[in-house]
C-alpha cells in the first residue's frame, strides 16, 4: 500500500500519466493501476525487474531520491502488514519483525504515512511537481479507520504480551510503544496511564543496557502524546554528563537519521566507543536543519547538539556554513519561553560557542555582549 502509494508519487513527478508510464515501462497500464493500488504489490516483483524498474523511472526522470525510497516504502509495508494479521500468538509475537530490526527514521515515518496521514519529510523534499489529479483527492495511502484501530489495537496487545519478558524482548517492546504513540485516541491515553499505574514504565538503570533503550523510547513516546517531562527526565538523569549514555544517545541519532549504513538487529551497536562509523558533521547538520521544527522532541535535540559540540570542540569549524545556520537557529530558539532550564543552559553554551569561533551573525553578537 504504502509502496504502491509512492510510485504513484514518483509517477507524477516524472510526470506521466498510467497511460504513458505503462508505454514507457513496456508493461500493461493494468499493471501500473495494480502496482499503484497495491493489488499487484512491488514486494512482489522479482529482485532483478525491480532494480531495472527503478532504472528506468530515473531515465524518465524521476527524482533519484524518491526512487531510492521504494525500499523503505517495501519495509514499512512489511512490517504494516505484520501488524494488521489476525491476533499474535507469543510464539509468533517473538519472531515479529520489528524484535529483530531496529528501525530508522525514514522507515518508520513511512509507516507514519499509513497510519497517521503525515507526509515523510524524505518524500516531501523530493517533491517538486505539484499533483494534478482528477476527482477526490487522495493525499496519503492511509489505511481506514478499521485498519488503523486494529494495527494499533495489535501493537497493544504484542506490547502487552511481552511486558514482563527480559532483555531479549527489548527491541520489540520498545518499538511498539514508539508506533503506538502515532495513535491519538483515547484509548492509548488510557493505556500508556496503565503502564504508569502498573510501574511499567521502564528506568534506565546505572549503566548501558537495552533497558535504556526502552525507557528512552517510552520518553519520546510520551512526549509525542504531549508529555514532556518524562523525556526532561531522561535526559537530565539519563544521558547528561555519563559518557556511556551520551555515547548511546549519538549513536542511536546516527542510525535512526540514516548516518551509520549498518542494518542493526539489536541495539547493542550503541554502546560502541571505538568503532563509530558516522560523520560527526553530518550528525550535527542533521541536527541544525531540523532544530527549529523539532516539536516535542526540542529538549533531546537542544541537548545532543550540546553533547556532540562539547566532545568535538573543533566541529564547527569543519562545516562553517553549518556553524552559521546553527547559529541563527539557536538564537531564535532562545527566544521562545518553553525551553526548560537545562535545553536554556545548554543552548546558551551553545551559542557562546558559536559566537566565539565567529559564527553569528550582527544581532546575535550583540545580543550575546548586552
Amino acid at each position: 500500500m504504502i509502496s504502491g502509494f509512492l510510485f504513484k508519487v514518483i509517477r507524477e513527478q516524472i510526470p506521466r500519466t498510467q497511460d504513458e508510464l505503462a508505454m514507457n515501462l513496456g508493461v500493461d497500464k493494468s499493471t501500473v493501476q495494480g502496482w499503484e493500488s497495491g493489488r499487484r504489490p512491488l514486494t512482489s516483483t522479482r529482485a532483478g525487474n525491480l532494480v531495472v524498474l527503478r532504472r528506468k523511472l530515473i531515465l524518465l526522470g524521476a527524482p533519484p531520491g524518491l526512487v531510492n525510497l521504494i525500499s523503505l516504502a517495501m519495509d514499512a509495508d512489511f512490517v504494516l502488514g505484520e501488524m494488521l494479521r489476525s491476533r499474535p500468538t507469543r510464539a509468533e509475537v517473538l519472531e515479529h519483525p520489528l524484535a529483530g530490526w531496529v528501525l530508522t527514521r525514514d522507515t518508520t515515518h513511512m509507516i507514519g504515512w499509513a497510519v497517521s496521514g503525515v507526509l515523510p519529510g524524505a518524500v516531501a523534499a523530493e517533491l517538486t511537481v505539484p499533483a494534478t489529479r482528477r476527482g477526490p483527492v487522495t493525499t496519503a495511502p492511509l489505511l481506514e479507520q478499521d485498519q488503523r484501530s486494529r494495527f494499533f489495537d495489535n501493537l497493544r496487545r504484542t506490547a502487552d504480551m511481552v511486558e514482563g519478558g527480559g532483555e531479549e524482548a527489548a527491541l520489540l517492546r520498545r518499538q511498539v510503544w514508539y508506533l503506538s504513540s502515532y495513535d491519538r485516541s483515547r484509548t492509548v491515553v488510557e493505556w500508556f496511564g496503565g503502564m504508569r499505574r502498573r510501574g511499567r514504565i521502564p528506568s534506565a538503570g546505572l549503566g548501558w543496557s537495552p533497558r535504556w533503550v526502552e525507557a528512552r523510547s517510552v520518553a519520546a513516546a510520551l512526549a509525542r502524546q504531549g508529555d514532556p517531562e518524562l523525556l526532561r527526565d531522561f535526559i537530565a538523569r539519563s544521558i547528561t554528563d555519563n559518557d556511556d549514555f551520551e555515547t548511546a544517545n549519538l549513536n542511536y541519532w546516527a542510525h535512526w537519521l540514516g548516518l551509520d549504513p549498518r542494518p542493526q538487529s539489536n541495539d547493542d551497536f550503541m554502546a560502541e566507543h571505538e568503532r563509530q562509523v558516522w560523520d560527526a558533521s553530518s550528525l550535527l547538520r542533521q541536527f541544525a536543519i531540523r532544530l527549529d521544527r523539532a516539536g516535542e522532541y526540542t529538549d533531546l535535540y537542544v541537548h545532543s547538539i550540546w553533547a556532540l559540540m562539547l566532545g568535538r570542540r573543533a566541529l564547527a569549524d569543519a562545516d562553517p556554513r553549518t556553524a552559521r545556520d546553527l547559529a541563527a537557529r539557536v538564537l531564535t530558539l532562545l527566544d521562545h519561553d518553553d525551553l526548560s532550564r537545562q535545553s536554556r543552559r545548554e543552548l546558551e553554551s551553545v551559542h557562546y560557542g558559536l559566537r566565539v569561533g565567529g559564527y553569528c551573525s550582527n544581532r546575535s553578537n550583540s545580543e550575546g555582549q548586552r
